[in-house]
């Protein structure tokens, strides 16, 4: 069955006029679409920059079934509220010109997708600081963790052994806790052959922004279940646009000896 959101886009103005993007770092300003059907699609095109970014117009309409033109109509909106932003990167076939236009989500597009318990938790992890020390607060982020790691560790039974598949798991299981994620291969047939584990949201990034405990904690448990010594690569707490984990392709029997 074709979706509804492709058909109402495929009937968009090939050309649109550039929006005004708004400042980085600014807080969104959101301009809903009156068309439910144009607010199901930008909150598409929203999710798969969160997830997969930094892509370009042409690529999200590749994976979305859209038009490129019907994409660029949604990334200006989203632009102009500051919910995404351009990021220059390097297409294969483009040469020296000039380099592809990719989209991914900004601070405030991170920030909208947050809660209103963010102050709440930092300001009682500052306590904890202040009252018992550092190493309280690290004590602390394990233990949330654990719990997580608890439920996922059921969820990866059924994966096997193969690193490939168990990431692929626990990308699932993250991203029913909001975290968007996905995995891509790295690498293939060379000496650091793997799979790089992204997270394109994080209900925790402004709290690990403060507190970098939490992004330890959930390095050190993702090795654990993947059976791998896995390296973090990238955080959205420290200014990237996802949170990057390069996962070794190892037997999962050889975890960690």
């Amino acid at each position: 069955m074709v979706d509804v959101t492709v058909t109402a886009d495929r009937a968009a103005p090939a050309e649109v006029a550039p929006a005004a993007v708004a400042p980085a770092g600014a807080t969104p300003v959101h301009l809903a679409p009156t068309d439910p059907r144009d607010a199901r699609t930008r909150d598409r095109v929203c999710r798969i920059v969160s997830e997969q970014g930094p892509l370009t117009a042409a690529a999200i309409a590749q994976r979305l079934g859209l038009t490129p033109a019907a994409v660029r109509r949604h990334l200006d909106a989203l632009a102009a509220e500051g919910t995404v932003q351009e990021r220059e990167t390097a297409a294969a076939g483009r040469g020296r010109g000039r380099p592809a236009r990719a989209y991914v989500l900004s601070s405030a597009g991170h920030r909208a997708l947050g809660n209103d318990y963010d102050d709440v938790a930092t300001s009682a992890l500052r306590y904890l600081d202040h009252v018992a020390g550092p190493e309280a607060v690290a004590t602390f982020a394990r233990e949330r963790v654990a719990d997580l790691e608890s439920r996922y560790a059921v969820q990866l039974g059924d994966a096997g052994t193969d690193v490939a598949t168990r990431t692929a798991a626990l990308a699932e299981a993250l991203s029913t806790d909001g975290f968007a994620a996905s995995t891509r291969p790295v690498g293939a047939g060379g000496p650091r052959s793997g799979v790089q584990l992204c997270q394109g949201h994080c209900p925790m990034q402004r709290v690990a922004t403060e507190f970098p405990q939490f992004c330890d904690a959930e390095t050190e448990a993702f090795s654990r279940l993947l059976g791998v010594h896995v390296q973090r690569l990238a955080t959205l707490a420290h200014g990237e646009h996802v949170c990057t984990t390069f996962v070794p392709a190892l037997p999962a029997e050889r975890a960690l000896q």
